[in-house]
This record gives structure tokens, sequence and C-alpha cells, in this order.
């Protein structure tokens, strides 16, 4: 039993634990350069004008050794979409969680999502046009997470304007995505904290 004891010491040993963990950390860097090329390229070239050797030319690997990270082209672009998606959920309920009433909660949502615009030009553009390049399956996965999001701004939207329908308010949350989300088209010429202001007043002005 000691013998045991002793050989169970020798497995944990504290170099091949930091070996692993290396390991571990180098591929997660190694699935983000992939997901952020995958982003900018397919925003560039589309989905349908871009390789996995392009992919893997891109972040200094072979296009075979993309195979190791995702199983497909489709499976980058399901990585992309359904990530975002998750991540737009997640903050904004962390968002409405942590506003004390209704104006404050959608002007922090309306800042938070700006924010997303401004960092991820090249993820919106991907989400416009290669959508339907996805599975049904992947598909259906985004549009229910997306879905998730907007009733969080239509619940906050219903605490401020309660003798307004629901369907008059998605559809003020929807257009007033379409405001913030036109970051990759247009406001090229503007600094990013005044293109930021000028995004958060007029969406802002759009919900109330």
């Amino acid at each position: 039993m000691a013998e045991k004891s002793r050989l169970e010491v020798r497995l944990e040993d504290p170099d091949a634990t930091s070996l692993r963990v290396g390991r571990t950390e180098a591929k997660a860097q190694r699935r983000e350069a992939l997901l952020g090329a995958a982003a900018r390229h397919f925003a560039e070239r589309g989905f349908n004008g871009v390789s996995i050797e392009d992919l893997g030319t891109a972040v200094g690997m072979s296009g075979p050794a993309v195979y190791r990270h995702f199983e497909s082209k489709q499976a980058l672009l399901a990585a992309i979409l359904i990530d975002v998606s998750r991540e737009l959920l997640h903050g904004g309920a962390e968002v409405v969680k942590r506003a004390p009433d209704g104006e404050l909660a959608l002007r922090a949502l309306v800042e938070f999502h700006v924010r997303f615009a401004l960092t991820n030009p090249d993820v919106i553009r991907v989400q416009d046009r290669d959508l339907d390049s996805l599975s049904e399956e992947d598909q259906h996965t985004v549009r229910a997470l997306q879905r998730r999001y907007v009733e969080l701004w239509v619940g906050i939207l219903q605490r401020m304007q309660p003798q307004t329908s629901v369907a008059v308010l998605r559809i003020r949350a929807h257009a007033t995505f379409g405001l913030m989300n036109s970051t990759p088209y247009s406001g090229h010429e503007l600094p990013y904290n005044e293109l930021r202001d000028v995004l958060e007043r007029m969406a802002f002005a759009a919900l109330r």
C-alpha cells in the first residue's frame, strides 16, 4: 500500500501537470486564432470564398492541421456564430441582473451592445451574409439564442412601456439592433468614442 502511494505521488509530478496545462492553453489559443482568422476571411470574401488551407495559412499551420480543432469549415462558422450568440445572451442577462430599474437596464443594454458592435464588425458581416451556410440544426441554435437575447430587451421595454403591445416593442428592438449593427458598413470616418456616443444616443432615443 505504501509503495502504491509513492507511485501515485510520482504520477502527480508538477512538471507533467504544467506541461498538460501548457498544451491545453496552447490549443485554446490556436482555436481562438482560427476563429478570429475565419471571421475576418469570411467577412472579406464570404464563406464559400475561403478554403481550409486559407485559414490554416492565416494562423501559421497547414490546412489539415485545422481539422485537429474543427471537423470542417462549416463547424468553424458554427462556432463563430453560436459562440457570439451565447456571449450576447449571457452578457445581456448579466446587465439586466445588475440594473436596479428599467431605464438604467436599457441604457446598460444599449452600451453593452454598442461595444459588441464596434468590436465585432467581422462577426456581424458574417452573420448577415453566411448564416444560411450553417446546418439546419446550427441555424436553429443561433436563432433560438438570439430570440432569447431579443426577449431580454423586450422584457425591459415592457417594464418601461406597459401600455405598448409586445409586438410593437419587439419591432422596436429589432430595428434598434439594425441601427447598432450598422458598424461594418458605416462610421469609419469617426473616432471610436465619437461613433460609440452617436450610436448609443440614437439607439436609446429610438427605444424610448
